[in-house]
């Protein structure tokens, strides 16, 4: 029986650990029957790479060098995808960046240069993505952008710039489906529940998401097991069935986001 990715020329973006959520999306679009390459950047390349091996793909081949802050590498990986495989089906976007200062309760004091910072990685970098690929979703029928998202429609304890950076992200979304409409490109947000990522571990006060979602998520969550349920709904999007979704946020956090107290 064919996967609900069978054949679809995937990039996944953002795979640093096997903790990663984008690592779970990888992994289960292979098993989904998807062509997976990664990207990486920077010092993470290294990482990328030997998660690229867990994943059963080549680490030379299969891996490209993606600092979203850098134009020419978009350019660089278009070209490299289109000569592989003449165009892309799915890209998931995972791809996210805050200084110290943007995070755990400093709001009023973080510099615009820290500030900057996160929303050129953390959100205007789903542009980036999206129009250095748009040829290629093109030429493959239109396809499907999903990123990775924190629901920023409420302010949240210590995440801070991050959050004004994940609204950026949210509108950025809405825009690229806008725009990228025309040509059958679907962009899409998964608003995931907190999971012990290498990026969660990194925020002050991780623990008080974990205390607050384990509390009253009428489903229940769970911040090490639920990257599985996150992995399968991001899947559902990027394949065929939501061809008439776009600009959309999902949230898959256990019902959190549905309460009150």
């Amino acid at each position: 029986m064919p996967g609900l990715l069978d054949g679809k020329r995937t990039l996944v973006t953002g795979v640093l650990t096997d903790e990663s959520l984008a690592f779970a999306v990888a992994e289960l679009a292979i098993a989904e029957g998807a062509q997976v390459v990664l990207s990486g950047a920077g010092r993470g390349m290294s990482l990328t790479k030997r998660m690229a091996k867990r994943l059963g793909l080549d680490a030379d081949s299969d891996v490209f060098e993606w600092d979203v802050t850098v134009p020419e590498h978009g350019k660089a990986v278009a070209e490299a995808l289109e000569a592989r495989w003449g165009g892309i089906d799915a890209v998931l976007h995972a791809i996210g960046f805050a200084p110290p200062s943007c995070l755990g309760g400093g709001f009023l004091e973080a510099p615009w240069e820290d500030v900057a910072v996160a929303l050129h990685i953390s959100a205007y970098s789903l542009k980036e993505v999206a129009a250095s690929l748009a040829p290629l979703l093109k030429a493959g029928g239109g396809g499907s952008v999903v990123a990775l998202d924190f629901d920023a429609r409420v302010a949240w304890p210590a995440y801070d710039w991050m959050g004004v950076a994940k609204a950026g992200l949210e509108s950025c979304a809405r825009y690229l489906a806008r725009d990228l409409g025309a040509q059958g490109t679907r962009v899409n947000l998964v608003a995931a529940g907190p999971v012990k990522t290498l990026a969660a571990k990194s925020i002050p006060g991780f623990a008080t998401f974990e205390e607050r979602f384990q509390a009253m998520a009428p489903l229940g969550w769970d911040v090490v097991a639920d990257a599985n349920a996150v992995a399968r709904a991001t899947v559902a999007l990027l394949s065929d069935w939501f061809p008439k979704t776009t600009g959309e946020m999902i949230h898959v956090d256990g019902g959190f986001h549905a309460v009150g107290a």
